[in-house]
């Protein structure tokens, strides 16, 4: 008799077991798909798959807890508290780029989109008539299994309407910058130790393709932010100017008055670890949907907020 009732907990522990496999593999399907593309083409290693398994951090807790979040009521979007206060934006001497030598900038608090916009709040801002419909190339946005994908092929315009109608708009490169780096200059948003596949999604990876927004939670900025690094690159709302960090005001920049190309920031799964540093800056025309470019909003916080 005890025999038997030990193999019906083994069993009911089997089934446990195979019934949450199974929801794992089912919730995680883009990695099932493309350990299978990989197969088909030759191209899958065990390192590949060790690399892409490293993106979920098994095991590993971010050390960072936000100051304040909370939910949009429009997207369901979790959002992180940056307080007031100044920050030093740019590259120091180190690491000196033209069109970003370091400056002090001070900032009005704000909130900042967690996550990257994925492709299932996009769809949903489509089906509600606040979005238009994206380009014919991405293939991905309507299809289930890339739900938490980040959406891309979007242009500058789409990314603003988005923002608009989920309450809240895109933010400025200096919000942008401090919600990825915090207020001590760090390259990275976890500091300034150089990019590896279990902190951001860049070359390094070998994945060549944007993964969930909910992935790499070891690389969280000091914010709270996830994948402020790698990834995909993010529209912001400013025009890009190569001289304006020059004349940039101290308080609340918010960017070139005209131009030509919009700035982007965050680099994508394409780019080496220098690429991806927070200070980096990207730009495009802002009618350019790309392959790698995607988006996160920002909100005024409000007066009184911790």
């Amino acid at each position: 008799m005890k025999l038997f009732k030990n193999n019906k907990f083994y069993i009911a522990l089997l089934m446990v077991l195979l019934i949450s496999a199974a929801g794992l593999s089912v919730s995680n399907l883009d990695v099932l798909l493309r350990f299978y593309h990989s197969y088909q083409n030759g191209t899958l290693t065990m390192e590949k798959i060790r690399l892409d398994l490293a993106s979920f951090d098994l095991g590993r807790k971010s050390s960072v807890t936000p100051i304040d979040v909370k939910t949009s009521e429009f997207d369901g979007m979790l959002q992180v508290y940056v307080p007031e206060g100044e920050f030093l934006m740019g590259r120091g001497e180190v690491y000196k780029n033209a069109d970003s030598p370091q400056h002090l900038v001070y900032l009005d608090a704000f909130w900042m989109d967690k996550y990257e916009v994925s492709n299932a709040m996009y769809l949903k801002c489509m089906q509600t008539g606040g979005c238009t419909e994206l380009v014919s190339d991405n293939i991905y946005y309507q299809n289930w299994v890339y739900r938490d994908h980040p959406v891309t092929y979007v242009t500058w315009d789409q990314a603003g309407e988005y923002c608009q109608w989920a309450g809240r708009r895109l933010p400025t490169e200096a919000e942008w910058e401090k919600a990825a780096r915090g207020t001590d200059g760090h390259m990275y948003p976890w500091g300034d130790e150089a990019p590896n596949p279990r902190l951001a999604n860049f070359s390094g990876s070998m994945i060549h393709e944007a993964v969930s927004t909910y992935r790499y939670p070891l690389g969280a900025s000091p914010y709270g932010a996830l994948n402020m690094s790698g990834n995909v690159r993010e529209w912001v709302a400013d025009w890009y100017d190569p001289q304006y960090y020059t004349t940039t005001p101290y308080m609340n920049p918010k960017g070139a008055e005209s131009g030509d190309e919009r700035s982007m920031r965050s680099g994508s799964y394409n780019e080496d670890g220098r690429e991806v540093a927070v200070t980096s800056r990207y730009r495009h025309e802002p009618q350019s949907a790309g392959l790698s470019r995607g988006f996160r909003c920002s909100e005024d916080a409000e007066a009184g907020t911790q």
